[in-house]
């Protein structure tokens, strides 16, 4: 594969989705994927359904997610043979992915100190759930259960009586997309110092990593922010608003916006009550009460046009199956379409990086277990001579 990364080597020992999703990007960018996994069932992500897809309705769409541009080998990591191969191909990789629990990796005889013997140059990421150290260091993580810890819950639903979890799984996530951002820097530092290091983050540091103005608002303001529905927590008018067919989102950021929105629906946006955002938050309720009471005369089609004429900032709620099928999408390369050893030709959703002058990237589609072992192999002799 063409791309910035086309001579790193990545050994992803890891599984479900925050390590593989981090692995995943750095194969976007070009790097060869070498993933491991054991010989009896692989990834527990490919049990994960439904949906399952397929002849025999055994492949995962869960597995599909995060797997893309990889090659797959089965290895039992416990066994002395399996020991052998994960040393070789230390010795002969850039990056090692892992998200075991804590120790589990040192305990299969590959510590960080073993690890930098093998292969000084080796940059290793974990992942970890709530962080390899401090006093719940290792507790196990998973996306749910970190989402409340981490507090987004709280920041999301109806309201503060009602947490609702994020639709998708955003802790693993934004861990991998943490990840692969600290390997591209450690890779970066190993230019000038020709050592690798171990980069590590968390679910519990992803999440906590984008409270953004919800963490100052605490931090700074003394204030707890709590779930406000579809509304913004500090701008208004900026939410999800009711139409004569349903619901649409306008988002006015300044004062100008929101004399451009006030002016198409016949509100006097100069009244005190509306005058600044500070005025107009604190009488939200009022706001959306008559913005809605005019927004009804008309469907979203009919506002959608308005607002885009007048320059505002406004969107309707997609489906998934209309985000794909929208051509601004797949202008974007947000689709591509790979060759499934089983399943033929499928379309995944695509890597959000696009670079200018760099075209004609091919990408893989997810490996069944265990399908590449031979060319891994042989790769691995072929380095080794």
């Amino acid at each position: 594969m063409l791309g910035p990364l086309g001579d790193i080597v990545v050994l992803d020992l890891s599984r479900a989705l925050a390590g593989p999703h981090a692995a995943q990007m750095l194969g976007d960018l070009g790097a060869r994927v070498i993933k491991v996994e054991h010989p009896d069932g692989g990834d527990e992500s490919r049990g994960w359904g439904p949906p399952f897809v397929g002849p025999d309705h055994d492949i995962s769409t869960y597995f599909l997610a995060a797997n893309r541009n990889k090659q797959s080998i089965a290895v039992d990591m416990k066994s002395a043979g399996g020991k052998e191969l994960i040393e070789r191909l230390v010795r002969h990789s850039d990056v090692l992915v892992e998200n075991f629990r804590t120790g589990v990796l040192d305990r299969l005889g590959f510590s960080a100190e073993r690890l930098h013997e093998l292969n000084p140059r080796l940059v290793v990421l974990s992942i970890t759930g709530f962080g390899h150290d401090g006093p719940e260091g290792g507790r196990p993580g998973y996306d749910q259960i970190a989402q409340g810890e981490a507090g987004l819950m709280s920041l999301t639903g109806p309201s503060p009586d009602e947490p609702y979890r994020v639709g998708a799984s955003i802790g693993d996530l934004l861990a991998g997309m943490y990840g692969a951002y600290g390997v591209v820097s450690a890779l970066y530092e190993r230019e000038r110092t020709g050592r690798g290091r171990v980069v590590r983050t968390s679910l519990l540091a992803a999440i906590t990593g984008v409270h953004a103005y919800h963490g100052t608002a605490w931090t700074v303001g003394g204030k707890v922010p709590a779930a406000g529905g579809n509304h913004h927590a500090s701008i208004a008018p900026y939410g999800a608003f009711r139409c004569s067919d349903g619901m649409l989102q306008i988002a006015a950021a300044n004062d100008g916006q929101w004399r451009k929105v006030a002016a198409l629906l016949g509100i006097d946006a100069g009244q005190a009550r509306y005058a600044t955002n500070r005025d107009r938050f604190a009488h939200r309720d009022e706001l959306i009460a008559d913005m809605e009471k005019a927004l009804s005369a008309h469907d979203r089609a009919h506002w959608l046009a308005e607002l885009a004429a007048a320059g505002v900032p406004a969107g309707a709620i997609r489906t998934l199956d209309e985000v794909y099928a929208w051509e601004q999408t797949r202008s974007q390369g947000l689709v591509v379409e790979v060759e499934h050893p089983v399943l033929g030709p499928i379309e995944l959703p695509g890597p959000p990086l696009r670079f200018d002058g760099l075209t004609g990237v091919e990408h893989t589609a997810p490996p069944m277990l265990g399908q590449d072992g031979d060319a891994v192999l042989a790769w691995l002799e072929e380095r080794e001579r």
